[in-house]
């Protein structure tokens, strides 16, 4: 804006919020001295976005892949210290950046002169920290400085040891710093630091939870980080329903803890009592084997025999109570057109089997102890209390709704956000290559629309459920959007997860994809996707997780010319085997777009005491003329700060506004 060109008529009409604003800039120069500072923000380069999905709980994949930058931190020591340091001295570096509590406590038992460690490792980390925070303003370096070591680290930072007049005073904080025994603390500060601002915000596209153990951890490093959003995925409905009080969510989040035989975030991270399930299972199904319901997956935590056959009867018992419950939900709410999902009323209890779509299948497992066949959706006196006891535990769980409520306070169905459209499933498609029209409540909405009005009604489900209207899908939305046909986060015709268990035919099994997943190569289906999200169709991109990669067998995550990218590449144990890597992380800095591809991360323990960093290769997807802060969406707000301010500039030279 030129200030010559703002007129009277234009302060009078925004003279209240002016009003507001000079409480905060009192002075002339102290808004002059905002808009230079803000005019300079936007001359500096966009700040590095990383972009990671379906992590199911896989914390320490999770975690080493945020410390480590995804494979950057890395190539930038490789880079500064290419000619100063051996390949065994990059990775001891490296691993301390990474993990440096952990490292110092290695390092100090066999280390013989350790003061001499101290200074060396101190001169290069703050080396390396200069080059990392480098592309920020002082004050935004300034704000994420541990608040014990801000001003040396911050005098250390920008001032040069090798300038004459600066040379003894560099040398004396780092001999100060060793001697008065900070040494452990001031380095653990400075990796802490440049792990913050190698990373300037992340976007998680959906799946925390399930299938790996550590769920509960990941939620807590997001809730203390420092710019993080997420974009809903089905399986984190799933949980957000369960927090809500829905029983169908948390039976169907306990049956797929005992299927991975993960029991940890519900009982250890969250302070939920499975004893009542145990209990009950054991009395309920102590003579049935379960052999469909024992895990075939990989297990974290040690289990015995004995503690496994309880789990696979807990896994049963569980899943008939979700059965029971889901066909309930859709008796009395014929709006989600779901009636060919309620089979226990189709199975012949004599013969052993079961009728569906005319055709007569043979069950696997003719256990039904606690099936009414005159009324099989009815939970018997037995189910109806522990279900109660459940769902108390789930609602009275104070870490849980902590997590929950960061995933509303950060979280959404889509987010665009410079340039990309991020989302986790998908955008329904009809058969014709169109937005599906899809009813809630009397209204049909497709496309955006459709995303923003089930955004609502999350949100209402958990903080507004007495007033929700029925008509609109109900207090059972979470449930549906967990598992029904026009859910975007689920993006299939029909989940067959009583199929699986009880029909060994594998022509039972199938869920037809939504058209969008094979639609999604097609750039102008994509293009048409960002018009209808207000995006420039030439220069922007669409940011998808939710359906794994095929790696090995030759699937490219890129589609439709580069328009649509998938970055689910398995970071979870259980897609790893079709994937073929252990995970994506698309990487979007000034220069352009880059995709790293994970190896298996094999412990924590052997990142630390072998130095053994994931494997990520990087490559370039996009490169761009240097993008800065002006280019980007903060730019946009920096922009409109600056156009009142120079406003109050105006009206404080003109007598409009006093100055304090």
């Amino acid at each position: 804006m030129d200030m010559k060109n703002i007129t009277i008529d234009e302060l009078e009409q925004n003279m209240d919020y002016l009003r507001l604003l000079s409480n905060q800039y009192p002075t002339i120069g102290d808004v002059s001295a905002e808009i230079i500072n803000l005019q300079a923000i936007l001359n500096l380069p966009k700040g590095t976005e990383h972009f990671i999905t379906d992590l199911h709980g896989e914390y320490e994949a999770f975690s080493h892949v945020l410390r480590n930058a995804s494979g950057v931190l890395k190539l930038k020591i490789d880079d500064i210290f290419e000619h100063v340091l051996t390949k065994e001295q990059k990775k001891s570096l490296a691993t301390l950046l990474y993990y440096p509590e952990q490292k110092l406590e290695v390092v100090k038992k066999t280390e013989k002169d350790i003061k001499s460690w101290y200074s060396i490792t101190l001169y290069r980390l703050i080396q390396l920290c200069r080059i990392v925070s480098s592309k920020y303003s002082r004050s935004k370096v300034r704000k994420a400085l541990p608040k014990q070591f801000a001003y040396i680290i911050e005098e250390l930072l920008h001032e040069d040891k090798n300038r004459l007049n600066k040379h003894n005073y560099f040398n004396e904080i780092i001999k100060t710093i060793i001697d008065i025994d900070s040494a452990d603390e001031f380095i653990i500060a400075i990796c802490k630091l440049v792990q913050r601002l190698a990373i300037d915000r992340l976007h998680i596209l959906g799946d925390i939870y399930d299938r790996g153990p550590g769920a509960h951890f990941i939620l807590d490093e997001l809730c203390n980080h420092h710019c993080v959003d997420i974009q809903w995925g089905n399986h984190d409905i799933l949980w957000m329903g369960a927090a809500s009080g829905s029983k169908a969510c948390i039976a169907n989040v306990i049956r797929i803890s005992t299927r991975y035989a993960n029991l940890a975030t519900i009982e250890e991270g969250y302070g939920i009592n499975l004893l009542p399930l145990a209990t009950f299972a054991m009395h309920f199904y102590k003579d049935d084997s379960c052999d469909k319901f024992k895990t075939k997956f990989p297990i974290e935590m040690h289990y015995g025999e004995r503690d496994l056959k309880i789990i696979a009867a807990m896994h049963k018992a569980i899943a008939i109570i979700q059965f029971k419950l889901e066909g309930q939900i859709i008796m009395k709410s014929p709006q989600y057109n779901m009636e060919n999902r309620r089979l226990l009323h189709r199975i012949n209890y004599e013969k052993g089997t079961i009728t569906i779509k005319d055709k007569e299948y043979k069950l696997n497992d003719i256990s039904f102890p606690t099936v009414d066949p005159k009324n099989p959706y009815k939970l018997t006196l037995e189910e109806e209390q522990l279900m109660d006891r459940l769902k108390s535990y789930f609602l009275n769980s104070e870490k849980l709704h902590k997590h929950i409520k960061f995933l509303y306070s950060h979280g959404s169905m889509y987010l665009k956000i410079n340039s990309n459209l991020l989302y986790h499933g998908c955008i329904p498609l009809n058969g014709k290559n169109e937005f599906k029209k899809v009813k809630v409540g009397k209204n049909f909405y497709s496309g955006k629309q459709l995303l923003d009005v089930w955004d609502v009604l999350i949100r209402k489900a958990y903080f507004d459920k007495e007033n929700i209207d029925e008509d609109q899908y109900g207090t059972d939305i979470m449930w549906y959007l967990w598992c029904g046909d026009s859910s975007p986060l689920f993006g299939k015709d029909q989940m067959t997860t009583f199929e699986r268990y009880f029909i060994d035919d594998k022509a039972t099994h199938v869920e037809i994809k939504n058209p969008y997943f094979h639609l999604r190569d097609n750039e102008n289906i994509c293009r048409n996707i960002l018009k209808e999200f207000d995006l420039d169709v030439n220069s922007s991109h669409i940011i998808n997780g939710h359906v794994p990669v095929k790696t090995k067998q030759g699937e490219s995550p890129i589609k439709a010319n580069g328009k649509l990218l998938v970055i689910d590449g398995g970071f979870s144990k259980a897609y790893q085997q079709m994937t073929g890597i252990a995970g994506y992380t698309l990487i979007y800095n000034s220069y352009g777009l880059r995709l790293a591809s994970h190896e298996p991360f094999e412990s924590t323990d052997k990142a630390i005491n072998e130095e053994k960093d994931i494997v990520s290769t990087l490559r370039v997807l996009e490169k761009v003329n240097r993008k800065y802060v002006a280019n980007t969406d903060i730019g946009k707000e920096i922009k409109e700060q600056i156009k009142y301010l120079e406003m109050l500039l105006v009206a404080y030279r003109k007598g409009l506004v006093k100055e304090s």
